[in-house]
């Protein structure tokens, strides 16, 4: 099951963190996507626009935070975690949000998964995140739950 918790206002890094590290902090939660402009790969000392591209820490692992989050796609294994979920935005996010249940992020594999990586076994947590155009490492940051990185 997925969710879409849509904040009345594009966040900050520093609001994203939080709310990234209480979202992840849960047990039920799958996988975390953040969906919204994105942020100049310029050093943000050059410019004071970009200076929310910087590196976060979400549960122990530093992330570069690559995009403004204006959408964030929670991929649930129970439905009971929503009103956890809803009790840490009304906390977080205290201008105001929604959270709309429906499918968001895609459960097979996509036609430029099987272009890009063939007949390759991919992790059920991978799939749908390619972007053909780019390395998925450019892209994607993959926390795994057990601690491992990869």
């Amino acid at each position: 099951m997925d969710i879409e918790i849509f904040p009345h206002r594009i966040l900050g890094s520093d609001t994203t963190e939080r709310l990234l590290n209480e979202i992840e902090g849960l047990e039920d939660v799958n996988r975390t996507i953040l969906q919204g402009p994105r942020l100049a790969p310029e050093s943000p000392d050059d410019d004071p626009r970009y200076a929310e591209r910087r590196i976060i820490t979400v549960q122990g692992k530093e992330i570069e935070l690559k995009v403004k989050a204006g959408r964030i796609f929670v991929d649930l294994s129970e439905e009971s975690t929503i009103d956890q979920i809803r009790e840490i935005c009304n906390e977080i996010l205290t201008f105001g949000f929604d959270i709309n249940i429906g499918t968001y992020i895609r459960t097979q594999k996509t036609v430029t998964d099987s272009i890009k990586y063939g007949n390759a076994e991919l992790p059920d947590e991978l799939i749908g995140m390619n972007d053909q155009y780019s390395m998925l490492e450019d892209r994607v940051t993959y926390i795994q739950k057990d601690g491992n990185d990869s």
